[in-house]
This record gives structure tokens, sequence and C-alpha cells, in this order.
């Protein structure tokens, strides 16, 4: 993708702080000590390994909440 044509935006911009902390936790979790501020050094599969682990955590969550409020009789799955 060419140079200022990102398409990262949140659908919930006021959810930026939550990912930023997410995000830290994550990097933190598989060895990468402060992962803020200039990133260009890091290596992109240690960066592509942060966001992977973030998306496992959110489907993780995704999960557990549905299946918090799924009713008894059970869903279909």
């Amino acid at each position: 993708m060419a140079q200022g044509q990102r398409s990262n935006t949140l659908v919930v911009p006021q959810a930026r702080q939550a990912m930023d902390q997410l995000k830290f936790e994550t990097a933190a979790e598989i060895g990468i000590p402060n992962y803020q501020g200039y990133l260009g050094d890091v290596p992109s599969r240690l960066n592509g390994a942060v966001g992977g682990n973030m998306v496992r955590k959110m489907i993780q969550a995704y999960q557990s909440s549905a299946a918090g409020t799924q009713s008894p009789g059970g869903g279909s799955r």
C-alpha cells in the first residue's frame, strides 16, 4: 500500500486507548519490552506477531462473552 493510504482507522475511535494497552501488554507477553514510540527498527515479523496475538486475544474475549450470554438451550454452531 502506498504511503499515506492507511486504512487502519478504528470503527470506535474511543477504543484507541484500550487497543494501545492491549498492544503493549501483548508485546510484553511475547518478549518485546518498550513497544512504544518509534518502531521502524522492529522487524515486521515481530510486529506481525504482536498483531496476530492481539487478534487472537480479541477473538477469545468475544467468544468468552458470547458463551456467557448464550441461552441455556444452546445455539447453532
